[in-house]
């Protein structure tokens, strides 16, 4: 059973990991986050010439062919020098990489609690209990039908992750200016969308 100390590092380690993934999405670590950035791109693009099969493939035999080659490395290093360091990897291969029950459960909620809300919101929009947001909905579902007939899948992926590098670091540096203008932006559609709120006999919201 987990005790609390266990809690308290898988909290530690969750925190690490998102702090990680803000550095690395504001490049606070240029080189780190190039090395993924390109990774990532050079896999996605791999994925548009080759299968998924053959991607997983050659990266499996790439990464076999690295380790085999360090582990024979060290091995006639350890032979020449006389020295007993024991395995290259001993300590990823000593590495507790278990998930508990507790930890399991955990985001199998976090899941859960994901998927009926996507499915409560999604019976809401398709029943039409809003009138103004499923016709949103529908205005949404009709401009992805152009999207989709121009990209497919994996160029829309690529287009994320790129967005996902930049748009981070440009707006933290034009910050003020982006706000402005979506202000700006959002202030005109709430008014388009009062004006047929008020035109559409039904469509309007409940006093709160």
């Amino acid at each position: 059973m987990q005790t609390s100390a266990d809690s308290a590092k898988m909290e530690c380690l969750w925190s690490c990991w998102k702090n990680q993934a803000i550095d690395l999405l504001y490049w606070r670590d240029i080189k780190q986050t190039g090395i993924v950035f390109g990774s990532v791109l050079l896999l996605l693009f791999s994925l548009t010439q080759f299968s998924v099969v053959s991607v997983i493939a050659y990266l499996a035999l790439a990464a076999l062919s690295a380790t085999i080659s360090f582990r024979i490395y060290k091995s006639v290093l350890q032979a020449v020098q006389k020295t007993d360091e024991g395995h290259p990897f001993k300590a990823y291969l000593d590495m507790d990489t278990t998930l508990s029950e507790e930890q399991i459960q955990k985001y199998a909620d976090s899941a859960l609690l994901y998927v009926n809300s996507t499915v409560k919101e999604l019976r809401r929009l398709f029943l039409v209990q809003d009138l103004v947001d499923s016709l949103k909905f529908a205005v949404l579902m009709w401009l992805l039908t152009y999207v989709g007939a121009i990209f497919n899948g994996l160029t829309l992926l690529i287009m994320a992750v790129v967005s996902m590098f930049t748009l981070p670091v440009v707006y933290e540096k034009y910050q003020a200016q982006i706000d402005q203008y979506l202000g700006l932006v959002r202030t005109h559609v709430n008014s388009v969308v009062a004006k047929i709120q008020a035109k559409i006999p039904g469509a309007k919201r409940k006093t709160e």
